[in-house]
């Protein structure tokens, strides 16, 4: 079996941009994946890292040498050694898709190939679900939707405003006035009596302040009972991670921005985090999120994956994740579909077989994911072929 063909896709779709790659086989036998730069900028970045991998190290290759391909687009990029977001996301699509493929030529769900399933379903969680409000009061009552609908959890942003379109918009300029600092405390402290003690609540800073600042808030937020706080600072920098996280009784967590084994390490070594959340679509892929996840491990940590894309994402994420001994749970975004103009990539979402804030996982070869195709399909953007 050889590559024949991949297709690429660059989606706009509501609040999101997915970037899709779909690889074609010369016995017909096709495999998707996602680069994970579906929000903020460069998701048309993304889209031609693909192209360019996809012309220079996929065709006529052998789909099954996923090791092989990987290594190869690693050091053959130059860019990828010390690189970032575009160059590791285009190698995520383009490796989950590998294994999407190689689940479907042998009939195997892709996490077969992990070692099995340690878990049949996975806890998971709720996020975007108060980006229109504004207000403390109202900030917290948008929760009643998430409970009612069965999560046991949610993520919030105290730190976060919003744009002139609606839409989340995180700090800039490093700082709040003191009002607004309030502002994200009552937000958060109104949430969690409106909840109650059932539900979970992880803050996530987006590491919007600067360290005294952070440090200063966090301190508020110590006696609440916050299940994590997501990166309080840039997780690349981590000298101010460290001040964080030695001035808090909270768990810290970091990871969507950190890529490959090799980013993770400067995070786990120091132990300055207790919660790592790697990301298929610009991490490097499932097979680098699973040793991102054995080394979590061996340092004690838990994984809990970053996931912000589209449903294609999630899919690819729950394979790897029911094979982790640490996994802690699995972040989704269920109201995505609400926004105008949402376009549905998958005919099988994984979002909806969530019951009671647990999700299954299929026993389907491949990543269990099916593509829209009719709705994906004016979206394409380029087609790499021999």
């Amino acid at each position: 079996m050889k590559i024949k063909s991949a297709s690429i896709y660059l989606i706009k779709s509501g609040y999101v941009n997915p970037v899709i790659v779909e690889i074609v086989s010369d016995e017909g036998v096709t495999g998707i994946g996602e680069a994970a730069i579906a929000y903020g900028l460069g998701s048309t970045a993304a889209a031609g890292m693909i192209k360019d991998i996809a012309e220079r190290l996929l065709i006529g290759r052998d789909p099954f040498r996923i090791e092989e391909i990987w290594s190869e687009m690693y050091d053959m990029s130059f860019w990828a050694k010390g690189g970032g977001a575009i160059t590791f996301a285009g190698m995520s699509a383009i490796e989950q898709a590998l294994w999407d493929l190689k689940g479907k030529a042998v009939n195997l769900p892709v996490y077969e190939f992990l070692g099995g399933k340690i878990f049949d379903d996975v806890p998971v969680y709720a996020n975007g679900w108060n980006y229109h409000c504004l207000g403390a009061d109202e900030w917290a009552q948008a929760a009643a939707r998430p409970i009612e609908d069965g999560y046991k959890a949610l993520k919030c942003y105290p730190l976060a405003t919003q744009d002139s379109f609606g839409r989340l918009k995180h700090v800039t300029r490093r700082s709040h006035d003191r009002e607004f600092l309030e502002l994200a405390y009552q937000r958060v402290k109104k949430l969690i009596e409106f909840a109650g003690p059932d539900v979970e609540i992880m803050l996530d800073l987006s590491g919007g302040l600067t360290t005294d600042e952070t440090i200063r808030l966090c301190k508020r937020y110590e006696d609440l009972g916050i299940r994590w706080l997501e990166e309080p600072c840039d997780a690349f920098d981590i000298g101010a991670l460290k001040r964080v996280a030695d001035s808090t009784n909270m768990s810290i967590a970091a990871g969507e921005r950190l890529y490959t084994r090799a980013g993770f390490r400067a995070v786990m070594e120091p132990q300055i985090v207790d919660i790592v959340q790697p990301d298929i679509g610009n991490t490097g892929g499932i097979m680098e999120t699973k040793k991102i996840g054995a080394m979590a491990e061996a340092y004690n940590l838990r994984v809990a994956p970053h996931n912000c894309a589209s449903t294609l994402c999630t899919a690819g994420t729950l394979q790897v994740s029911v094979t982790l001994a640490n996994f802690m749970t699995l972040e989704i975004y269920p109201y995505f579909s609400d926004a105008t103009n949402y376009v549905p990539v998958l005919e099988n979402p994984p979002e909806a077989r969530i019951r009671n804030g647990r999700l299954t996982v299929l026993e389907e070869p491949g990543l269990g994911a099916i593509l829209a195709k009719r709705n994906v399909a004016p979206f394409l953007w380029a087609h790499v072929t021999a």
